[in-house]
């Protein structure tokens, strides 16, 4: 079998990415007769492997179980030759190239700014891409090899998924709070799961369907025995914050949102096992041991260190 490495990769990147159109997008293949050509290139794929590597699911396609071994294999190259890389750039004296880092919104606020002072500081020559987005969308497309480090979060109870070919670092604990208005008429006198029943009536802001923090907060409130009114969807915090702040909602929010000021609205304590979400790092394991990696999730220990010390 000589399959060219080119056609391997438009393979592993359908297995990833799950549309021809969402592989051609990341390979900046021209919009004109994309799926023709990477058709072509599959088919020619099949042809050197001798076995159907495509089946046909409604409008889609998906891998067949020959195609899944394929992609395997394509995998663990692509592993050894990031460990390759890494061995690399450990033997230089001088830390160089491109990290790239996705990052939810809160820890981007709370902790990469400082993390970036610090490589900055240590490693001048190092070029750090960041870019904002939420694990569900990050996870994947680290992955598919689109970024070298991910901040993610997990919350109580809500376990995620751990592929193997991920490792994840753990970077801290971030207490979670109810957060409601101060004119709410409750307190901690009466415990949690009382404080959080009395807001049965009221409108909440929450993280849109489909977010694990969502799926979290519709468990916290079913349990204590209501269905919450929301009428507020968003993935900022920020603005979760400020619809609390001007007595329009109640919401959940963790410490991280403060970046260190004191609190704007009144907190309460949830109950108990539902008061820390983990806050972790998550890298590819042929990226694990690349200096750029080890570097940042050192700043990112010291950042949430510094953050400690001024609280």
């Amino acid at each position: 079998m000589r399959a060219g490495q080119h056609r391997l990769r438009l393979l592993r990147e359908l297995k990833h990415r799950g549309t021809l159109a969402a592989v051609a997008a990341a390979l900046s293949y021209a919009p004109s007769s994309v799926s023709q050509q990477l058709s072509q290139q599959l088919s020619q794929l099949e042809a050197e492997v001798g076995v159907p590597l495509l089946e046909p699911v409604g409008r889609r396609v998906r891998l067949t179980a020959q195609a899944e071994i394929l992609v395997a294999h394509t995998e663990a190259v692509l592993e050894r030759l990031e460990r390759a890389e890494a061995d690399i750039a450990a033997s230089l004296t001088d830390l160089t190239g491109t990290l790239r880092i996705a990052s939810f919104q809160t820890a981007a606020l709370a902790l990469v700014p400082t993390a970036l002072g610090l490589l900055r500081d240590q490693h001048p020559h190092l070029r750090v891409h960041v870019t904002h987005m939420e694990p569900e969308k990050a996870l994947p497309a680290l992955q598919a090899r689109d970024f070298d480090l991910v901040l993610a979060e997990e919350y109580p109870g809500n376990p995620n998924p751990r592929p193997a070919e991920l490792e994840q670092e753990d970077l801290l604990d971030d207490p979670l709070h109810l957060a409601l208005p101060k004119s709410a008429d409750t307190s901690d006198a009466d415990g949690p799961t009382a404080a959080l029943r009395s807001l049965a009536d009221h409108p909440w802001v929450m993280e849109p369907e489909g977010t694990a923090a969502r799926h979290w907060a519709m468990t916290l409130c079913r349990n204590a025995g209501f269905e919450p009114d929301v009428r507020f969807e968003t993935t900022d915090l920020l603005l979760h914050q400020r619809l609390v702040e001007q007595k329009h909602a109640a919401a959940f929010l963790p410490d991280l949102v403060w970046s260190g000021q004191p609190p704007t609205v009144t907190l309460r304590q949830l109950p108990d096992g539902q008061r820390t979400r983990r806050i972790f790092t998550v890298v590819r394991q042929g990226r694990n041991r690349h200096p750029a990696v080890l570097a940042c999730r050192d700043a990112l220990r010291r950042a949430v260190t510094l953050r400690s010390d001024q609280a």
